[in-house]
């Protein structure tokens, strides 16, 4: 079966109806005219995985079909991944191809790039790696002058370091951050800065005190860390805290608290229902009633985190589903209003859409 179309000719037109959903679905809020934030046409993806097909000696990347999953379709080449990966994807289906060692029992390859140049390639396996394999993995990561990592069921390869660091500058700002294989990072590198620029223009001006919830590896933290006095950030995940503590000292930001726990642990400490030694240390009173900032899950904030924004003069939330963001701008909505809307095409070509909207108690 033939690549889906990616035409940058026909983007404009696909965005713009996004967009037109986006406001339509708002209107009974007051959203008109969102902000609309588009994304390089193409070469756009940080991160990508293909499924490997053997035919023979002969390899093939490989992707589901979006309209039927069960068909694979062959892929030379991937227009929407970052020009880093599609520049390496020949190079290395023909360098798998001709190493047996590298070749057997391969089924995926996952990559990961930065907008500063670096590349990860993560082979993933039916097999137990043996020395073999490093030795040849090792050539293969000079070669590329990339990460390779090499995974198999219960194993996990590491050949320098299973992380890349990100640079970029924001507002004149140099930022860097740590990306860890296998966790969680903004998959389109050109709109998370523009997230993160709509992110600090909605902050300019307000000070005080700032939560934030399911901050990951810190991304919006450090970017909005200058804008306020104090800063107190909450993550589940153990392998986005090390990192977020990683990119903590990496920018040198000295106002953040990062505490491990899951945004209805925290709700429900600072409701005063629980009490958590995780945060023995920190006056929660201090952080009441300020700004929170919130980039949930696909499925938004539960009723009890809905609960705790309502206590919050605004609220800054990032939303990957604009559903449950609709939901729970309207279990808001008697509390708070919108006072600023915006669109991000993480995902050009598809019905998906990432938004932005900030709240302001009324």
């Amino acid at each position: 079966m033939p690549l889906p179309t990616y035409d940058p000719a026909d983007y404009p037109v696909q965005l713009a109806a996004k967009a037109a959903r986006f406001e339509q679905n708002f209107a009974e809020f007051g959203v008109t005219k969102p902000t609309v934030h588009a994304s390089e046409p193409l070469h756009y993806r940080m991160r990508v995985e293909f499924g490997i097909w053997h035919d023979g000696d002969k390899l093939d990347f490989t992707m589901s079909d979006p309209d039927n999953p069960k068909q694979r379709l062959l892929l030379d080449t991937f227009p929407p991944a970052a020009a880093v990966i599609c520049a390496a994807m020949p190079r290395l289906r023909e360098r798998l191809a001709g190493s047996d060692v590298l070749r057997r029992r391969l089924f995926r390859v996952d990559f990961l790039a930065t907008l500063s140049g670096e590349l990860m390639i993560t082979l993933i396996y039916h097999r137990k790696l043996d020395d073999a394999w490093q030795t040849a993995a090792r050539e293969l990561a000079a070669e590329f002058g990339a990460q390779i990592i090499g995974r198999s069921r219960g194993q996990k390869v590491v050949l320098e370091r299973d992380w890349l660091l990100e640079a970029f500058e924001l507002n004149g700002r140099p930022l860097k951050y740590q990306q860890v294989e296998g966790s969680f990072t903004q998959p389109n590198g050109g709109i998370n800065r523009q997230m993160l620029g709509w992110a600090c223009q909605q902050a300019a001006g307000i000070g005080g005190n700032l939560v934030e919830l399911y901050c990951g590896n810190g991304n919006f933290t450090i970017a909005l860390a200058p804008l306020f006095d104090r800063v107190l950030a909450t993550e589940v995940s153990k392998t986005s805290v090390h990192a977020a503590q990683y990119n903590i000292a990496a920018n040198g930001v000295t106002n953040i608290q990062l505490a491990r726990m899951s945004a209805e642990e925290f709700s429900a400490a600072l409701a005063g229902r629980e009490q958590f030694q995780r945060l023995k240390d920190i006056d929660l009173d201090a952080f009441r009633h300020g700004t929170l900032f919130v980039d949930p899950p696909r499925a938004g904030l539960d009723d009890a985190t809905v609960e705790l924004a309502r206590d919050f003069d605004r609220i800054l939330y990032i939303s990957c589903n604009q559903e449950t963001l609709k939901n729970n701008v309207a279990a808001l909505h008697d509390t708070h209003r919108i006072a600023s809307a915006a669109v991000f095409d993480q995902f050009p070509y598809t019905h998906h859409l990432e938004c932005g909207v900030l709240l302001v108690r009324r």
